[in-house]
């Protein structure tokens, strides 16, 4: 019990060194990289993706919330599904969907109130995509079928169907992309441009830390929550214990379809000049929303700040250029520091095996202990009654 107490205080620390630990990684190979394609220039490039954003003051800052945004939106859709036992790797699909539906309503539903006309557009992404996650939760669900090949397929259907849909609707054929939305249709700044003295800069960004305290209280304070993750970590239990197993993984994958469908909406409602090109591509999005919540070990919280940190990484990449680096230099050193994320699950289990034997060791230490020490008092005991 005293083992089990001690690897819970610990579980918070453990999580955040693990995560330092992916990042030192990260870090250390892109100096490498560095170092190989210019080593005169290395230590100072290096000094430039470190400070990322605040070398640009406001500018910086605004282009690091940029960026952030919708990856913290997919990193959450991705952790919420892995903590109730689910791979979500169709966030991508989500994502594209979600962004279409908010540019469709922007573009088309003119009629809507101007006051509420942004609101019905991000409830439109987040309903397009909670759909797209329904696909392979009912599939899961209801035929257990493996929803890391349901979402696989459905980012591409996603992807293929949006393209299509764009031309039939809101497509500008000069430039091969869609075309703007309403004024209307953009997301309020409200005072955020005059704070950071910046014009782009929107509600976004609150939108997000909004979302990523909703799910926190969702999974850790309401019984919802709890049976969501009790059927992530054992099934048959909470099947035994009289929870649906399979209204829990529906759920599960359309709060996480809602949640990348909502990225979307806040990335290309943002008013800053970004179109849904139609390209035979996935959103990269989607996929760093992965590294995001692995770096941030499935915590809303922990996403937050991963989510931030590759946004201020990747705007100190951007600024490496000035050294005279080659883009593809800086877009290899941004892949590997978000891929080496995947490793802070290996950080994690090696230090906690290395907690647990040490818990293990001092228990014994303890035990043997008492045993030495009740041997001394019954043998002094005994000699006493002599």
């Amino acid at each position: 019990m005293e083992k089990r107490r001690n690897l819970q205080e610990n579980k918070g620390l453990i999580s955040f060194i693990s995560s330092l630990m992916a990042i030192a990684a990260g870090l250390l190979f892109g100096l490498i990289i560095l170092f190989i394609s210019n080593s005169k220039d290395a230590l100072p490039a290096f000094a430039t993706i470190l400070t990322g954003g605040f070398s640009e003051g406001a500018r910086g800052i605004e282009q690091v919330i940029y960026f952030a945004t919708p990856i913290i939106m997919t990193g959450l859709s991705v952790g919420f599904a892995f903590k109730t036992g689910l791979f979500n790797i169709g966030a991508s699909g989500q994502f594209t969907c979600g962004a279409f539906a908010a540019i469709y309503i922007g573009v088309k539903w003119t009629f809507i109130p101007a006051d509420i006309h942004w609101l019905v557009a991000l409830a439109g992404a987040m309903a397009a995509g909670a759909v797209w996650g329904a696909g392979p939760g009912l599939l899961k669900a209801f035929f257990n079928v493996n929803e890391v090949i349901t979402s696989i397929m459905m980012n591409y259907i996603g992807m293929y169907l949006v393209n299509m849909t764009i031309v039939k609707t809101v497509y500008d054929a000069l430039k091969n992309q869609t075309k703007p939305v309403a004024k209307s249709a953009v997301l309020p700044k409200a005072g955020l441009d005059r704070l950071f003295n910046t014009g782009n800069l929107n509600i976004g960004i609150i939108i997000a830390i909004l979302a990523v305290i909703i799910i926190y209280v969702v999974l850790h304070k309401t019984t919802f929550g709890y049976e969501l993750k009790a059927c992530g970590s054992n099934k048959s239990a909470s099947k035994y214990a009289g929870i649906n197993e399979k209204k829990s993984i529906v759920f599960s994958m359309v709060i996480a379809g809602a949640l990348s469908g909502l990225g979307g909406g806040l990335l290309y409602l943002s008013g800053s000049g970004k179109y849904l090109q139609v390209l035979d591509m996935l959103a990269p999005e989607g996929f760093s929303g992965i590294s995001v919540a692995l770096l941030g070990m499935s915590h809303p919280l922990g996403i937050l700040f991963a989510g931030l940190f590759i946004a201020h990484l990747t705007v100190g990449g951007f600024n490496i250029q000035l050294y005279n680096f080659v883009p593809e230099v800086i877009d290899m050193i941004i892949a590997v520091i978000i891929y080496c994320g995947a490793f802070a699950l290996m950080f994690k289990q090696l230090l906690n095996a290395l907690m647990s034997s040490s818990v293990e060791e001092s228990s014994e230490t303890r035990e043997n202990k008492d045993n030495i020490a009740d041997k001394d008092d019954a043998h002094a005991e005994k000699e006493e009654s002599q």
